[in-house]
């Protein structure tokens, strides 16, 4: 008996992206709505300056906030500066940053980050984009968190999973790609919102628009989106 032939699958169809114009509007709509559910939003990673802010960042990748908190409460207890934490044995970092995970390349990264701020811009976390990815561990999420929290600068927009998860579920990108979600929202976004952004949308991203179940009945935002892979 011969064997059927097995269906082809159908391939996933990809949203179209809204025009530009559309997305503005739809941008707009979502500034105003974090605006008024979210007025106080910030960072999340707790820091008492720039350089802790620093640090706290390349510790969070694949880690929950919470679990940094809590990290480097004890770490900067122990190392508060940047000539601490270069001058520290690598296995002492290791074990104390270990429940990031992840925590042998990490403790490598801020040792090497930290020396490098010791030896070329005297213990300081410079306010420049170009310098700062070409520190050790620093990407241009971490540099765009460091610029605008701690320094109020607006240089992109940050993009972590609930940033993009949110910005694709309201039709404001159709990327997966971290750097072209930022790219998409730095076109529709005015450069004063960038910053104040990116923490509102975290925050609902934690509080309503999870990921696993988002709670559309209880979101403010219902009316507009287009609820996009919900």
């Amino acid at each position: 008996m011969a064997k059927k032939k097995a269906s082809p699958k159908k391939s996933a169809t990809k949203t179209p992206a809204m025009p530009v114009a559309e997305r503005k509007k739809q941008a707009a709509k979502v500034v105003r709505r974090l605006e008024a559910d979210y007025p106080d939003a910030e960072c999340a990673l707790t820091h008492d300056n720039a350089y802790q802010l620093l640090i706290a960042t390349i510790l969070s990748a694949q880690c929950t906030d919470e679990r940094v908190n809590i990290v480097t409460e004890e770490l900067f207890a122990k190392l508060p500066t940047p000539a601490d934490i270069a001058g520290a044995p690598i296995a002492k970092l290791e074990k104390l940053v270990q429940s990031t995970g992840f925590f042998r390349n990490k403790a490598k990264n801020i040792k090497a980050c930290s020396q490098a701020l010791v030896d070329d811009h005297q213990g300081e976390v410079p306010k420049d984009l170009d310098i700062l990815v070409n520190l050790p561990g620093v990407g241009r999420k971490t540099a765009n968190v460091v610029l605008g929290t701690a320094f109020g600068i607006p240089t992109g927009v940050v993009v972590d999973t609930h940033v993009g998860r949110l910005s694709r579920r309201l039709g404001l990108t159709t990327n997966t790609d971290a750097v072209k979600v930022e790219k998409d929202l730095m076109e529709i976004l005015p450069k004063p919102k960038w910053i104040e952004f990116s923490h509102r949308m975290i925050h609902h991203g934690r509080a309503i628009c999870n990921a696993r179940k988002a709670k559309c009945d209880d979101c403010s935002m219902k009316k507009f989106c287009p609820q996009i892979d919900v």
